[in-house]
């Protein structure tokens, strides 16, 4: 069972492809004759799966269309898995007249990088780049290909402005797979919200909630064991706050998850410490750029800067078992 197969079924719903029959959603009905509708489909890289609730079925259903065209819409913009302003950047090394989205993700980004001194960064394509090349030949980039790599990250080089946006450095390239999604989903959340939508489950790669799951009770979100994917570490009561998780087993170069898609960007290496990090937020963007950031900053920079910041709580999971949560976590957990 994958990650967010085993987010869904701590939902008490089955899997996401469950949703489609009324027995595996009727339980999310609340009192007022509110009935669950969904719809799902694809964006960056992954699949979305939609979740309304309420009374009129042409009104939901017409959410649930916007909604989808959103997430669609910051693919289009954001992906590196087809054509996009962010592929065009990428190989030209400059962007004229950018997409109103990506400038927001971008110097969202760009914010977080100066917060974490560097720890979030979204120029570490070079990277991932090198790995998944040396992976394609059985093994791992060498010690030169990795300084090479990481001669060419430094989000102080990425030039954001209404006008354009410039790599400084020949050979730079940026990816936002640790904040579109997020993104994606805050931008449906949105727009089910403009329809009149009260309650709802966005899940775009990471979720996004607005109301509750039924009349007394919260959206609950299961966080996989790292370790066992048939497994919850803790089920969280995400009411009207967004989730994401990073971890180490998502996308590894090596079995023992050393080395992974994740990278600390003052090393050109994954982070040691953390195995994965889980964090909740007013908003997906946020969650998603933290659990990246949390990441490579390990445990106690983590919770230093989780502290600083209102509505955001965090639970991080050590490669040795070991975990760390925010004050405010324990409350939530359910």
């Amino acid at each position: 069972m994958n990650r967010r197969k085993m987010i869904w079924s701590s939902l008490g719903l089955g899997s996401v492809a469950a949703l489609a029959g009324f027995g595996a959603v009727a339980s999310v009905a609340h009192a007022r004759d509110l009935k669950p509708y969904t719809l799902s489909g694809r964006a960056l890289g992954t699949k979305v799966s939609l979740l309304v609730l309420h009374t009129d079925a042409d009104k939901a259903q017409a959410a649930l269309a916007d909604a989808l065209a959103e997430v669609q819409g910051v693919d289009a913009v954001m992906t590196l898995y087809h054509d996009s302003q962010l592929v065009a950047l990428n190989r030209d090394g400059e962007l004229f007249r950018p997409d109103a989205r990506l400038l927001e993700v971008l110097r969202y980004s760009q914010e977080l990088a100066d917060r974490t001194n560097g720890a979030f960064d979204v120029t570490v394509q070079p990277l991932w780049d090198a790995f998944v090349q040396a992976k394609a030949q059985g093994g791992l980039p060498t010690d030169e290909t990795v300084r090479n790599a990481g001669a060419r990250v430094g989000w102080r080089d990425l030039d954001v402005s209404d006008e354009a946006v410039r790599l400084r450095r020949p050979g730079m390239a940026v990816t936002l797979n640790g904040v579109a999604q997020g993104y994606a989903a805050d931008r449906a959340l949105s727009a089910v919200r403009r329809h009149g939508i009260e309650h709802a489950l966005i899940d775009a790669g990471e979720f996004d909630t607005l109301g509750r799951k039924q009349q007394e009770k919260p959206w609950v979100l299961g966080v996989q064991n790292p370790r066992n994917a048939e497994a919850l570490s803790a089920r969280l009561a995400v009411d009207g706050r967004a989730l994401a998780t990073s971890g180490d087993y998502e996308t590894y170069f090596t079995p023992d998850f050393v080395n992974h898609h994740i990278f600390d960007p003052a090393t050109g290496h994954s982070p040691t410490e953390l195995a994965s990090t889980s964090v909740l937020a007013p908003t997906a963007l946020q969650a998603d750029g933290l659990s990246t950031a949390f990441m490579v900053l390990g445990a106690e920079r983590a919770l230093a800067l989780a502290a600083t910041l209102p509505g955001v709580d965090a639970l991080l999971i050590g490669k040795n078992g070991q975990t760390w949560q925010t004050p405010g976590l324990p409350a939530l957990t359910a």
